[in-house]
């Protein structure tokens, strides 16, 4: 459940044991923290401990985090015509749509998986964490993400080194003043939260779910746009590799539980064959000014 929130295997913010424990750095009202979480199955329980002036906060949430407040989840039923889901759900049946309550941090991530690939955006992640971030308290030796002002005191050439355009730093820049208000979306209604978020530039509809499945749970925010999650959905619930058009038509059954659809399916590994050569990455550093994404036709 907690892994939707690492940013690749490489990820400086994140940390799992070979017993299963998981160790995120990050930041909250109240200051840094660093979380440990362990599930403890024999004794039907988790185990969590925090470090840091945040550690209050965070081990308050944690019910959260791992699902708690997702309360519509009782309502969802996978229709008889589509037997992928239904054994998904079957294999699945305890998973929840956990929330972190970390709005800036998760779309200051997700701005960078904006049009690239996953594996251009976790080595971007990492370099500018590594560069920017904080040692985060506790014994992890993890690192925290950059606060809002210290993403925009973050050098251009620096994020050309990453890899990150001006298109997509912009997201980040943009946003970090506004970062107060970002984190009371937590309190809106799904759609009030999704229209807030997508009044920022360079923010559209791919981006608000990505933001809003990780700080907010919302279990209907479903990843349009996306190179691959319509295609696989699609093509697990009817057989047919479709766009975003024809995979909206397809879960509309599922409207309020559509982001919960797209996660059960892919815990049970459920992908469209593929075929043909592998997308090539960029052998080069990005280094022309491409213009601010503006309107919901490019902003991701």
């Amino acid at each position: 459940m907690l892994r939707s929130l690492r940013r690749g295997a490489g990820d400086p913010t994140w940390r799992q044991d070979e017993d299963g424990s998981v160790w995120r750095a990050t930041r909250t009202p109240l200051g840094p923290v660093t979380l440990r979480v362990r599930a403890r199955p024999a004794d039907a329980c988790v185990h969590a401990q925090a470090w840091g002036p945040g550690a209050a906060w965070a081990l308050d949430g944690v019910p959260d985090l791992l699902g708690a407040a997702d309360d519509t989840w009782a309502d969802f039923a996978p229709r008889p015509e589509h037997p992928a889901l239904v054994d998904a759900w079957r294999a699945h049946p305890h998973w929840r749509v956990g929330r972190n309550r970390a709005v800036f941090e998760a779309l200051s991530a997700s701005a960078l998986e904006q049009v690239v690939t996953a594996v251009e955006a976790f080595a971007a992640w990492r370099r500018l964490v590594r560069r920017f971030g904080e040692p985060a308290p506790g014994p992890a030796g993890l690192l925290l993400p950059p606060t809002p002002q210290q993403w925009t005191r973050i050098p251009s050439w620096e994020w050309l080194q990453a890899g990150v355009e001006l298109r997509r730093r912009r997201v980040t820049i943009l946003a970090a003043p506004r970062a107060a208000g970002l984190e009371r979306t937590l309190t809106l209604p799904e759609a009030d939260a999704d229209r807030a978020l997508r009044s920022l530039p360079g923010v559209g509809v791919w981006t608000s779910a990505e933001v809003r499945q990780r700080a907010h749970g919302h279990a209907d925010a479903f990843s349009f746009g996306d190179y691959h999650v319509a295609k696989n959905v699609s093509h697990a619930l009817t057989g047919e590799v479709l766009d975003d058009a024809g995979c909206a038509e397809v879960v509309e059954c599922y409207r309020g539980h559509r982001f919960r659809v797209q996660q059960l399916l892919a815990l049970a590994g459920a992908t469209r064959p593929r075929r043909g050569p592998r997308m090539t990455l960029p052998t080069h550093t990005p280094n022309v000014a491409v213009p601010a994404a503006r309107g919901r036709r490019v902003a991701r």
